[in-house]
């Protein structure tokens, strides 16, 4: 039986930052997902798809028009998205009436190029949910599973949790 491929689309936030010394500040930069994917030996069938490189803060109605978009558009029925912890949900709700796919979104807190990230375990939790989840739009942040529909951003304590 063969396992139907994951969409990956990248959106840009801390998960894709990095540090410039000369700026003094952090940019997002080119993705670095594909490349965690292949240091981690994922051998489950992937696409990935650099659609943006923001900060969630600077996403549009119109840029959440295009992930959507693309998401529907597309072949796969099992799609995760690398977003911004910012405004996660809100684009989850745009995501939420696409039928017949199962949809997870996942960040980070801290760069994915720092050695103490949790962007890879984010990623590798959003890959399993991906597979074992029913259709639907989920959020996997820090070892835990959201209905991205019920969840929100807890600024203060650096985590996400269930409304």
């Amino acid at each position: 039986m063969s396992q139907p491929p994951i969409l990956v689309v990248t959106t840009g936030g801390t998960i894709d930052k990095q540090y410039f010394d000369a700026l003094s500040e952090y940019q997002i930069a080119e993705s670095v997902i594909e490349d965690m994917l292949k240091t981690s030996r994922v051998t489950h069938p992937f696409r990935v798809v650099e659609l943006m490189r923001k900060d969630s803060l600077e996403l549009s109605d119109e840029d959440r028009a295009l992930i959507r978009a693309t998401i529907a558009a597309a072949p796969e029925t099992h799609v995760v998205v690398t977003h911004g912890t910012d405004t996660m949900t809100e684009t989850a709700k745009v995501l939420a009436d696409i039928e017949d796919k199962t949809i997870v979104l996942t960040g980070a807190l801290a760069p994915a190029r720092f050695a103490e990230s949790d962007a890879p375990f984010n990623l590798g939790m959003a890959f399993a949910c991906c597979q074992a989840a029913k259709t639907g739009v989920w959020i996997t942040m820090n070892g835990s599973v959201f209905n991205a529909l019920k969840v929100k951003k807890d600024r203060a304590a650096g985590k996400f949790t269930a409304i």
